[in-house]
């Protein structure tokens, strides 16, 4: 391979040289880190196992689709509210921690059968049966969906700060003087961790040019540390409840499934709304992947898009196994999808080593608890960049596709999922009370989306059949 080549960026079957392997590897950790690790505090998870759970749940998913789909396995907000309250049933209520957790495993692991099947489903009638229930009109805006319902997330952490408690877990008062310059130097942190990333990203080149979201978060640390040093505010992030705070080695804490018919009811139907997000993000990936093989001038054709199939199965198989050791359940991150967008790095041997760094990082305290510390602003300013390329590769997605934009049919498809997902979000918190359910809004969206876009091709059938 060329310098120039080199320069560019990596394929999913190229490795590059060690050293740039491990700092390729720790952007995806550190990326896929926030979101697992809040799942499990929300969920009530052990967090070290869930981290663990993402790096081995990552290597079973890349084992399964043969190294041909670049996709890191993290833990999923769309299941939190079934798991969790499923935890905070007054039916498990009497049940300890490692017992409420070992019967939502079972719910989880049943999950993983829905994606399966559904590989197996578009196995048998190809890849384009999906494309005709989710088409480009219907996966693009689902991707915008999942970037913008988390812009409020991404600007929440930009401003966060601590709020310190004594030994006996009591609130200190926090005087009004400091409590607004405390936000205004976070401010400062979120906008020079955005900032630096957004113009290493766009004008270094090489090696370098591959790294900034690993170099932006460090540059907004130093921030946050000078910050300290020179005003007194301490933005590091204390230790969540759950986290190791002492000794050097310690495993993971693994429980076993039981089987509970309850936990089936409350998880297993979420796995429906997970198929179209993963069905996006495989769009993106073959996308960006076949532009990269193309400015590399590089005669192979990574038709990742007609192994949808087999993403499924892997995505399946990873919520399989991550509900097995004790992992709640997840898919695959578009976190991770924005930094091998951004960097062009979408070497899968890239992922391997994150997966493993992941399940290392989930056995050592230190490790985990420095990564713990990052200030919540250096979260927020990555995520602002990283949840936006989200959205902006939905885009992506419907301008490869020449999606019609003019159309009555897709305008209607289009600006349906968007509303009902956002407005979701933003006007009940993500789950939309209906008839008695709360239904997630992504999930919401989708299902809409699909039943509108079956409505407009039955019609359509129905209308040329009267026409003829």
């Amino acid at each position: 391979m060329s310098n120039n080549q080199a320069a560019i960026g990596y394929l999913p079957d190229e490795k590059p040289p060690v050293w740039k392997l491990l700092l390729y590897a720790l952007q995806q950790v550190i990326v896929m880190f926030p979101a697992t690790v809040t799942v499990a505090i929300i969920t009530g998870f052990h967090i070290s196992t869930t981290i663990f759970a993402s790096g081995f749940a990552t290597l079973c998913f890349l084992f399964v689709t043969r190294g041909k789909i670049p996709l890191y396995y993290g833990s999923s907000f769309s299941y939190v509210a079934a798991i969790g309250a499923l935890m905070a049933s007054d039916a498990l209520s009497h049940l300890t921690q490692n017992d409420r957790i070992s019967i939502a495993q079972f719910g989880i692991i049943m999950s993983g059968l829905v994606s399966v099947a559904a590989g197996l489903i578009v196995k048998a009638f190809g890849h384009k049966t999906i494309e005709k229930i989710l088409p480009a009109s219907i996966t693009g805006p689902i991707a915008m969906v999942i970037g913008l319902t988390l812009a409020g997330t991404a600007l929440s952490d930009a401003n966060s700060i601590v709020i310190q408690k004594n030994a006996t877990g009591n609130v200190l008062a926090v005087s009004e003087e400091l409590v607004p310059f405390a936000t205004n130097m976070a401010w400062i942190v979120a906008l020079v961790t955005l900032l630096s990333t957004i113009l290493l990203s766009v004008f270094l080149k090489g090696v370098l040019g591959q790294l900034p979201i690993l170099f932006g978060p460090v540059i907004g640390c130093l921030t946050a540390f000078i910050i300290k040093l020179a005003t007194g505010v301490d933005l590091f992030q204390l230790l969540p409840e759950g986290a190791s705070t002492s000794g050097f080695f310690a495993l993971p804490t693994f429980t076993l499934p039981k089987p509970s018919i309850l936990a089936v009811a409350a998880i297993m139907p979420i796995a429906i709304a997970t198929i179209p997000e993963s069905t996006a993000h495989v769009y993106q990936l073959d996308i960006y992947v076949n532009d990269l093989a193309k400015k590399k001038n590089s005669n192979k054709e990574y038709n990742i898009a007609e192994k949808l199939w087999l993403n499924l199965i892997g995505d399946g198989i990873g919520d399989m196994v991550a509900g097995f050791v004790g992992g709640p359940a997840g898919t695959n991150y578009g976190e991770n999808i924005s930094v091998m967008a951004i960097t062009r790095v979408f070497s899968v041997p890239v992922l391997m080593v994150a997966a493993v760094i992941a399940m290392v990082i989930a056995c050592f305290t230190p490790l985990i608890n420095a990564i713990y510390s990052i200030p919540a602003s250096v979260i927020g300013g990555l995520e602002i960049y990283l949840f936006g390329a989200i959205a902006a590769q939905g885009i992506a997605i419907m301008v490869e596709k020449k999606v019609d934009l003019f159309s009555a049919k897709n305008i209607s498809i289009i600006a349906t999922i968007m509303i009902i997902g956002l407005g979701g979000q933003y006007a009940f918190g993500g789950n939309i009370p209906f008839f008695g359910v709360n239904v997630p809004s992504v999930a919401g969206a989708a299902i809409f989306g699909i039943l509108l876009n079956l409505v407009f091709t039955i019609g359509e059938k129905l209308f040329t059949k009267k026409s003829d």
